[in-house]
This record gives structure tokens, sequence and C-alpha cells, in this order.
């Protein structure tokens, strides 16, 4: 079992121990799928790229100090494509809200439904007779991490071999990956099943798995659906129109303010605190909230170490909230004397969602809630408006706004 210390010094020192395998080292190996506790040839920074204990500047700036803009250009464009899955669901919110009410409905029809319910959970606790899939279900609840191949090869063969409900899948996934975010997990399903590049569904191939786990596994081709087409026939009518970027309001400087810490962004000492009058903070638990369903230990107990050692490094005395009770915001920011709650910015998901169940309660108090955007999500999320392709051309352009020197 993986063992993961949730604080931005294990992320550093993570970085700094994978910084000499970040250029042709990684761009040869990417994509081999060793196993549980052998995934050498990828970073596995996840974890604490998605709650910014490592910023993802910092490890691109790594990647290009060590191995120039050349021999990390594979490293370096599978770090922005988490930043592009963000901006594209910020881009198109209604893909979001879209998963979340088919969830719904796809969580009933398995309360109904005998035969699905015995199908998803064999699927879920790796029990389907297929070796490979068996055997990423168990690590992925296990340890809490898949490698990226790994996460397509599972997601394809849920959908097209056992024919399973894409977002029930995507739910699994949600509730156990420890770096599990709304855009990667919602996008990456959707793009497997050919929904986000429509009409491009991604196969699980038998001589491509056996391939890319170096022969641990070696499916038969008659294990594997052939996939055809996707799933596009339920999107009749295509994608949603491509939204602007929501407004957000700034902190205000010297207002009586109400600090919140989520995980969402676990560095909020990289923002002007000085300049703000702090009445109290508070780190908030919302791993809950990922699913209707009960949310894996590790990620919950991940993300209470990380929101500990955020708040210890802030430097402000903070108590522990839970996303439970909306009004609960308000109640505990006003009782403090402040009008404004200020917290780094809360993308697509579920605490944006929760947040706007909260946002009544607020209004009531006159409290506003105010939100630091980083200069990395403002530099990618103008070209996230289509497929990867736009975002990879202006790398270079990216990169000059975000990356020092």
């Amino acid at each position: 079992m993986t063992d993961w210390t949730p604080t931005r010094a294990e992320g550093e020192k993570r970085l700094a121990a994978f910084t000499p395998r970040m250029g042709r080292r990684y761009a040869n190996g990417r994509n081999t799928d060793h196993g549980s506790g052998a995934h050498k040839a990828v970073s596995v920074l996840s974890p604490y790229i998605r709650r910014r204990l490592v910023l993802e500047s910092d490890v691109v700036a790594a990647a290009l100090a060590a191995h120039g803009p050349e021999a990390a250009e594979k490293f370096v464009q599978e770090v922005i494509w988490r930043g592009y899955f963000k901006g594209w669901l910020e881009r198109r919110p209604h893909v979001w809200d879209s998963y979340v009410t088919g969830l719904d409905a796809d969580l009933a029809t398995l309360d109904r439904d005998r035969r699905l319910r015995r199908d998803v959970v064999r699927a879920m606790a790796g029990q389907t007779g297929l070796a490979c899939f068996d055997a990423w279900a168990s690590e992925l609840v296990d340890t809490g991490y898949l490698h990226n191949h790994a996460r397509m090869w599972f997601a394809s063969i849920w959908i097209f071999t056992l024919q399973l409900p894409w977002r029930l899948g995507a739910d699994f996934f949600y509730r156990h990956l420890l770096d599990g975010d709304a855009a990667s997990n919602t996008l990456g399903w959707r793009w497997v099943a050919g929904l986000h590049t429509r009409g491009k569904p991604y196969p699980a191939d038998a001589l491509n798995i056996t391939t890319f786990t170096a022969g641990r596994f070696t499916p038969r081709r008659s294990d594997l659906a052939e996939v055809t087409e996707g799933l596009e026939a339920s999107e009749p009518d295509g994608l949603p129109s491509v939204l602007p970027l929501r407004v957000f309001t700034p902190p205000q400087p010297g207002r009586p303010t109400a600090l919140l810490i989520t995980d969402e962004d676990c560095r909020v000492e990289d923002f002007n605190l000085q300049t703000l009058d702090i009445r109290t903070a508070a780190t908030l638990a919302t791993s809950h909230l990922r699913s209707p369903l009960p949310v894996s230990d590790l990620v919950s107990g991940f993300e209470a170490g990380a929101l500990a050692d955020t708040a210890m490094r802030s430097g402000v005395a903070s108590v522990a909230l839970r996303a439970d009770d909306p009004d609960s915001l308000a109640a505990w920011a006003a009782d403090a004397g402040a009008t404004q709650i200020v917290t780094p910015y809360v993308t697509r998901g579920p605490l944006y969602d929760w947040l706007g169940q909260a946002a009544p309660s607020l209004a009531k108090h006159g409290m506003t809630l105010c939100e630091w955007r980083r200069d990395w999500d403002a530099a990618i999320w103008p070209h996230s408006t289509a497929g990867f392709f736009k975002v990879k051309k202006n790398i270079p352009h990216i990169l000059d706004q975000v990356v020092p020197g």
C-alpha cells in the first residue's frame, strides 16, 4: 500500500525526487503500468497537485529547468491537461450539472434493478473474472491511485465490455481516487465514452494492455468488446455552448474577514493575507460531497491531513468545519464579526454546488464570498473552449505568463 503523507513538505520532497525523471525517461516510460507499488515512470504527484500542496507552475518550472522544453514536452503537456479540463468545465458548467442529475438517476435505477446492482457490485469488488480489470479495481480501493493508462482501460471495459452506466463508474473513481477532481474525472470518463471528443471513444485493446503492462496481463481479444461507436446518441443535441468564465469577487483589503480553507487549494499562504482583517479562519471538510455514496476513508483522511497542514502553515488559528448544513457557513463567519469570506477560487464541482446552496444565507447576513484566482488558471482557461489542441499550441505563450525566468 502506498504511504501518502498529505503535507506540502512531502509533496515538495516527491517533486524533487522525481525531477530527474521528468524528461525523456518520462516520455519513454509514462505509458507503462507496472502495477501497485511500482509506479516509478510516473510522478504520482497528482494527489498533491490536485490540492495545490504542490503547484503546477512549480512542477513545470522544475521540468523545464532540469530538461529543457524539448525533452520535458510530454511531462509539461500532461500537467497542463489538468488545467485544460478544469477550464473546459468552467466554460461548460452544464456538463457537470448533467453528470450530477444523471448519477442520481443511475443510482435510483441501481436500487430498482437487481441484476444491474449485482453486476456493478462485482465490478467494484474486482470479481468480474477479467484479471486486469479486477486487479485495477482492487488497486484503486486499496491505494487510492491508478496509473493513467489503467484508468482509461478500466473505464473502457466498464462502459463497453461490461456495459455498465458510465456515471456509476465515474462515481466509483471519484469516491476512491486521492487525486479525484470533478473536471478531470468527469471529462476523462466522457472522453473514453466518446462524449468529450464526440464520436471517438477509447477502446481497451488486448494487445495494448499486454504491451503496456509489460506482460503482467494478457487478455484475449475475445475478452474485450469491439468498440465501433461511443455513447454520443445519449446526447443527441451535442455539447452545450461555451460560456464566458464566471465573474468572481476578489477580497477587499481591510474588511473584516473569515478565511476559509478547503482542499481546492492548500497553499493559502501564497496569497496576501497581511492585507486582510482576519477575524476567524476555518478548514472545511468536503470530501463527502463527492458522491451520495460513502467516500473512501483514504480520500477523507488525505483531505483531513492536507487541511491540518494548510491551517498550520497559514499561521492563523482555525476551527474545523464540515460541509453539511449550508446555512452554517454564514453563521460561522457572522459570529466572528466578518463581512466577507475569503477563499481560493472554487471550480465547478461539489463544493461549488454546496456554496451555491449557502448563497441565500450569505446574502441574508450581508456576507460576500470572495475568491483568489491563480495566474495558472487565468492563463489556461481562456483557451479551454474546444479540444486540447487549442491549449497545446498556446503552451509557449502560457508558460511565458506563469513560469518564472
